[in-house]
């Protein structure tokens, strides 16, 4: 990604974590309380630390050509951010990504 793409896109989510109140100090939280065991994540919430058995839902998508990196968790993934009641999400530019799915605390 190049600077200017990179720039553009730190300015849009400060302005989206402004229309849903979202401070810093939130999200350093929310970075935070990511449980540690945490390894891998599907778009559906099912995760799993990496260690005992492979569960299905992970096995279905390597075995359907998906990568496994496509379901880890990095430093800067977050699940459970609390979303205001009532967003507009038209102008969204994740609309329709894992990304745009609100989930609950």
């Amino acid at each position: 990604m190049d600077e200017r793409k990179r720039e553009s896109m730190i300015a849009y989510l400060r302005h989206r974590m402004e229309d849903f109140g979202i401070s810093a100090d939130d999200l350093a939280t929310a970075l935070a309380a990511l449980p540690e065991a945490e390894r891998y994540r599907s778009a559906n919430g099912d995760s799993w630390s990496g260690e005992g058995a492979m569960p299905q839902w992970l096995k279905q998508a390597i075995s359907a050509g998906q990568s496994i990196g496509h379901f880890e968790l990095t430093s800067g993934s977050v699940s459970k951010l609390r979303l205001q009641a009532g967003a507009d999400w038209t102008n969204d530019p994740f609309a329709g990504s894992p990304l745009a799915r609100p989930s609950a605390r």
